[in-house]
């Protein structure tokens, strides 16, 4: 065993000596200690002495051993002291009148030394309860969980009180249940059983506080506080007492009382909060239901009219047609039914994106042949533009799934053909870091470009900048790039072109990164 554990449990069992026994043992040490130094005949002074027992006894230990203090001083100080010594004795009957003086005056500062002690004990557990009362109100202002600020709530005041607390809660059914408990009890069933539920919803039901310390139910071993603020009561906050004295019971009361308040006012900011955002996601669902209606029933609208009237005519009016109307009219009906496939691609992908159901099937792509698949799906609509490839001299593969970067290529060329002017260039760029990491796809066009204020914006679904109103979309393409490049691991950009227009960054990592292998479909990686 070592030095210090020896002294460690040394100073335990000195600690558990009675007090009045240290008090005893103090005054019987005193005595001969003024026989030793010479004081046995100055009688004021070593009545002065003996006061300091008496203090000490009042401020470390209370009234009880104060008042025990000064009697044993006065027999000590008649018995040693005044004459005739060893004798409890006195030579002058006045000695009598200063003995009551006496222990009149020590019980009177024994009293106000233990008033004051127990003063101080008081501002100390003030104190504390306001430094818990603080805690619990940070701790309840930054959890915006309640099932996390109910636990917070129970085991900050299982902590400040000392003993099991419990929350209880009504369920969806309205029934009243208890939520949580102290984790530091969990080995303690207090609060399951029905008596004690019991009490928990008359509690409730009725708003009052209820238990031991209360002026209802107080044989009850718990003490059950309602959970109010204003207008609603939201549960019940209980703790276990064991003490019988009734000014810890009022404290603790007064305690729990408040940290209740907290707790009630910390649970309807929570509430709030989550009502808050389901109305703004209920919000947003319906702008992004109506958005997608109004996208969606234009987007077909204008093909379908196309595609019907071309029909139509060919039916109707065929023999009135020259070979190069009718490749016309053909050529209206490919071009709409295109159209159409491109909107129903789009909203299967993001639909896909949105619900998680998305699955990479990762195979290694040469982005040349990628490319070449990209302009012969664009070519029917890119007339009177010219497209211009760069890529790497040594061919570039990357690891991922080619249906879905071909419709992000797409969807980016698209656009960059929608928005540029007849008989402009549009350049697509492949470009390889010095550790073959990252490949960046660039697609540069001569449009309109993008004003700052719409750059990052133009990636959220349904969004359109005021500048390309008078072009069809229904402002999800961008929002499906962004959605597919980001599952690969990848980023995407916009930033203006130098010569005027807008340039597209599509980066992607060229190996497949270990966070990515969830999205993967087992063994589809060659």
């Amino acid at each position: 065993m070592s030095e210090r554990t020896k002294v460690e449990e040394g100073l335990t069992r000195v600690l558990r000596v009675p007090k009045y026994i240290w008090v005893t043992i103090g005054i019987t040490l005193l005595t001969p200690l003024l026989h030793v130094i010479g004081m046995s005949n100055d009688l004021v002074n070593v009545s002065l002495i003996y006061l300091f027992p008496i203090l000490v006894s009042a401020v470390f230990w209370g009234l009880g051993p104060a008042i025990y203090a000064a009697s044993l001083s006065v027999l000590m100080f008649d018995f040693f002291f005044v004459p005739p010594n060893l004798s409890f004795t006195v030579a002058d009957l006045r000695y009598i009148f200063s003995f009551v003086v006496y222990l009149a005056v020590a019980v009177l500062t024994a009293t106000l030394s233990s008033r004051l002690r127990q003063q101080l004990e008081m501002v100390k557990q003030r104190e504390a309860t306001t430094n818990s009362l603080y805690a619990l109100s940070r701790q309840m202002t930054a959890v915006t969980d309640l099932d996390t600020l109910l636990n917070h709530i129970a085991n900050q005041v299982s902590h400040t009180i000392g003993t099991e607390a419990a929350v209880y809660l009504p369920d969806a059914h309205g029934e009243l249940t208890i939520t949580t408990s102290a984790e530091d009890h969990v080995t303690t069933s207090w609060g399951e059983e029905e008596s004690e539920i019991a009490i928990a919803k008359w509690v409730y039901r009725t708003g009052e506080t209820a238990g031991r310390g209360s002026s209802s139910l107080r044989e009850s071993s718990g003490l059950y506080v309602p959970l109010r603020t204003e207008n609603q009561i939201h549960g019940v906050l209980a703790v276990r007492l064991e003490t019988g004295d009734v000014r810890e019971q009022r404290e603790q009361l007064q305690l729990l009382e408040a940290c209740g308040g907290l707790a009630a006012s910390a649970i309807a900011r929570v509430k709030l909060a989550e009502e808050a955002r389901l109305a703004q996601l209920t919000a947003e669902s319906e702008r992004i239901r109506t958005a997608l209606l109004d996208s969606v029933s234009h987007e077909l609208r204008t093909p379908l009219t196309a595609i019907i009237g071309s029909a139509t005519g060919l039916i109707e009016n065929d023999a009135i047609f020259t070979p190069e109307d009718r490749k016309e009219l053909t050529g209206n009906i490919r071009d709409g039914a295109m159209r159409m496939n491109r909107l129903v691609t789009n909203l299967l992908g993001m639909v896909k994106l949105e619900s998680g159901m998305l699955q990479l099937r990762r195979k290694w792509c040469d982005v040349g042949d990628m490319i070449s698949v990209v302009l012969v799906q664009v070519r029917e609509f890119s007339k009177h533009r010219t497209i211009r490839v760069d890529l790497p001299e040594q061919p570039s593969f990357i690891c991922g799934d080619e249906i879905l970067l071909e419709q992000v290529l797409v969807n980016v060329v698209s656009n960059a053909i929608k928005y540029s002017p007849d008989y402009s260039e549009i350049v697509i760029t492949v470009t390889v870091d010095e550790n073959n990491a990252k490949l960046t796809i660039v697609v540069a066009d001569a449009g309109m470009g993008i004003p700052d204020i719409d750059r990052e914006r133009i990636f959220e679904k349904f969004y359109r900048s005021e500048s390309s109103r008078h072009v069809t979309g229904t402002g999800l393409g961008l929002a499906i790039c962004k959605g597919i490049v980001e599952v690969h691991g990848g980023t995407i950009g916009t930033e203006p072109n130098p010569g005027g227009g807008t340039r597209v960054s599509i980066c992607l990592p060229m190996e497949v990164p270990d966070a990515l292998f969830p999205y993967m479909e087992q063994g589809e990686v060659e």
